[in-house]
Parts: C-alpha cells; sequence; structure tokens
C-alpha cells in the first residue's frame, strides 16, 4: 500500500546485534564481593533467582538468547572478572581473568564489549576516580582503564569481531562546588594518559559516557555531556549517550544527528528513566521509537552500537533482558517499516501537512505482523510464547537457587 519492502526491512533488522548487559542478571553485583553498590547505582527489588556465579550468569543469557530474533553481543563489566578465587585488584587484571567469558562467547558467536568498572570500590570511596585530586587514586584508575582498553583488545582479536570499551565515571559534587574546572582539567589529563597508547581499531574501538547527575552528584558532574562531546570531537572517539543520563525530559534522539557531524560513531545505551537515571526496564514508548526513528531515518546503523543498560530487581530477570531487548528490536522494525524517502521528499517539498497525515496513518498499519514473520524466520517464540520458556526456565533453573 505505501510501497514498504518488509523483506528487506526484516534482513536490515537481523545484521542489528544488540550488546546485552551482563549487570541485569545479577543486580550489578560481579564477583568481587566488595559490598553495597556506590557510584549513585541502585538495584531495587528482591524477586528471586538472581545470577550467584558467573556460570549461572551465562544460563541465563543462554536463554534470553534463545528467545530474540538475530545474533546479539554481550557488554561485560570489569569486575564481573573470574580471578579463580584469588585477590586480583583492578588495576591488574589481564585477559586471562575473562578467559571462560571468552570461550563461552566464541562457542555461541556472541560479540563482546568491555567496561572499566570506576565504582563500588574502595578507591572510589571518595566519589571520585580519574577525577580526583589524589594523584595516587587518579593513577590507579587510570591504570585500570588502560588494561581495560587491553582486556578489550584481547576480546577483538581473539573474536574478530570490534570491541567497544566503554568509560564512564561516577566523579561529581552532592553541593555546588566552587571550582567546576580543575576537576575536568584533571579528567582530561587523565584520559590522554589512559588513551596514550594507540589500540588497531579492528579490535578496540574507546567511547565516553558523559551523565548529568545521579544520585550523590545532583549538583555537578565532571565528565558532563558537553565535556565528553568535546573530548570525543577532539581526539575522535565514540561518544556514548544514554537515555537515562539526561533532563527527564530531554530525549537523547535529537543528540544522535548532531554528533555524528563531528565524532565517528556513537555507543548507545538504551535504558529508560523514571524521573531520574533510573534504569527501567525498556518499554516500547515514545522514547525507543523516536531512538529508532532517528538511527533508521538518518540511515545511521552502521555507525551506532546499541546497547542495552538497565536493572530490575523487583520482577524475573531473564524476562527483564527478554522484554527491553525484543522492545529495542521491535522498535528499529517500526522504523524501518516507515516509506522514508517518501516522508522525506515530502518534508523538503515544504507540505508538512502532508508529512503529519502520513506519519499518523501508519501507526495503524499491522507492523505486529512483520514482527511475529521476524521472529518466525529466526525461529523464536511468537507474541506471548516466550514468556511460557521464561517461566518454564524459572521454575527449573531460577527456584532452585536461594
Amino acid at each position: 500500500m505505501i510501497g514498504v519492502d518488509t523483506d528487506r526491512a526484516i534482513e536490515t533488522l537481523a545484521t542489528v546485534a544488540l550488546s546485552l548487559h551482563c549487570w541485569q542478571g545479577d543486580d550489578v553485583g560481579g564477583f568481587e564481593n566488595v559490598g553495597e553498590l556506590s557510584g549513585g547505582i541502585a538495584a531495587t527489588g528482591n524477586y528471586p533467582g538472581k545470577a550467584r556465579t558467573a556460570d549461572e550468569l551465562r544460563r541465563d543469557l543462554d536463554k534470553v538468547y534463545s528467545l530474540l530474533p538475530g545474533q546479539h553481543r554481550l557488554n561485560l563489566h570489569a569486575f564481573y572478572a573470574e580471578t579463580g578465587g584469588r585477590k586480583v585488584d583492578r588495576n591488574e587484571l589481564q585477559p586471562e581473568h575473562f578467559a571462560n567469558w571468552l570461550d563461552w562467547a566464541k562457542a555461541n558467536q556472541h560479540g563482546l564489549d568491555f567496561n572499566p568498572t570506576c565504582f563500588s570500590h574502595p578507591k572510589a570511596a571518595s566519589g571520585f576516580t580519574l577525577a580526583s585530586y589524589d594523584e595516587g587514586i587518579r593513577d590507579f584508575w587510570i591504570e585500570h582503564c588502560i588494561a581495560s582498553r587491553q582486556i578489550g583488545a584481547h576480546f577483538g582479536r581473539e573474536l574478530g569481531n570490534t570491541c567497544v570499551t566503554n568509560i564512564w565515571i561516577p566523579d561529581g559534587y552532592k553541593d555546588s562546588p566552587v571550582d567546576r574546572l580543575k576537576p575536568r582539567e584533571l579528567l582530561k589529563d587523565s584520559l590522554d594518559k589512559v588513551f596514550t597508547e594507540k589500540i588497531d581499531p579492528r579490535y578496540n574501538l574507546d567511547a565516553i559516557e558523559g551523565k548529568l547527575f545521579g544520585l550523590g552528584v545532583e549538583s555537578y558532574t565532571v565528565g558532563s555531556h558537553e565535556f565528553y562531546l568535546g573530548y570525543a570531537a577532539t581526539h575522535q572517539t565514540l561518544l556514548t549517550l544514554d537515555a537515562g543520563h539526561y533532563h527527564p525530559t530531554e530525549s537523547i534522539a535529537d543528540k544522535i544527528s548532531a554528533a555524528l557531524l563531528f565524532v565517528p560513531e556513537i555507543l548507545l545505551h538504551v535504558s529508560r528513566g523514571v524521573r531520574w537515571d533510573s534504569d527501567h526496564v525498556v518499554i516500547l514508548d515514545d522514547a525507543l521509537q523516536a531512538i529508532a526513528q532517528e538511527l533508521v531515518r538518518g540511515g545511521f546503523l552502521s555507525r551506532v552500537h546499541i546497547g542495552l543498560d538497565y536493572f530490575d530487581a523487583s520482577i524475573n530477570r531473564v524476562a527483564a533482558w527478554t522484554i527491553g531487548a525484543r522492545n529495542t528490536l521491535r522498535a528499529l522494525l517500526m522504523a524501518l517499516v516507515e516509506p522514508i524517502e517518501q516522508l522525506r521528499t515530502i518534508e523538503q517539498s515544504g507540505d508538512y501537512t502532508q508529512r503529519l497525515a502520513l506519519l499518523e496513518e501508519l501507526k495503524g498499519l499491522p507492523f505486529g505482523a512483520v514482527w511475529d514473520y521476524h521472529c518466525l524466520k529466526h525461529g523464536v517464540p511468537v507474541g506471548m510464547q516466550y514468556m511460557d520458556e521464561i517461566k518454564a526456565y524459572e521454575q527449573r533453573e531460577l527456584s532452585q537457587r536461594s
């Protein structure tokens, strides 16, 4: 009716690899047993079945991947290292401490992405890491970020699949500071040291992630969006845009085309904030659809890496992963079945009435049938059938965990 090739849309969607976040499965716990979360991070709820070991976490992830059409990735944080019971501080981490993750990724054809973990650690207790006034603290976190880049490059080489290593730090003040400049000068110097060694972009891509505010840093965040946008544009690193890291009424969709004029690629962290950066499970709302539309309408899918970033401990964690991932894929498919060239021609002609009418008409078209067909083609559950599998998995696996 509107000239959209749905088979082509499905083929395009099949090339998109979401990077699922390991921390949904264990409430951002990691395997260091360091105690409570810090850095303004909070996972609320006590739904039974949380992964307690890396093997349990990988089994849960296997179940999630089996419910998603397409081939997808894993986003791994540094404190999910497996050190055989030995104490290995974060600045001493090596690729060998992630050997089991790498073997699992190879066996299942998953790409791996990586993140230094600059929170929930005694040397982050002051609330400052790479921007700390304490040189020893800064050096520790510089060393950790350098080690993380090497681990990411190792993943990229071994898998033949480029790893994106993303740096986020929690540094900031609860109340308004006197000196806003000095911490940013320190952060810039720290990042310069972290990125001194050039790594082949075939193996590792560096990304830096800003934030407006967080718990405990309501008034000033050192690594703001403006800071990292300037740094990424200057040094041609990836810029990370997290859907929860801005003002609650601000959409990251509008930032994508602006940033991609000046940086080579972008990393997206798809999340959902409710009044603050609360990392709720992604739903198929206007904000998610706006992000997907911008990626497709702008032709940006080849320049944007899409990862999920939320954690809800109040519901079944496997379901949380699955619901958010399927919604992200559905939003992309909804954008892919728009008559984009027709819409663009109408807009450029100045006929905004026709543009509005067509956009509204599209909302009533049977998109769901295309999504169901996509799931059928990939041999994954259609509609609510995926919940039947999750409930069976909960009875068989999750309910056995104390």
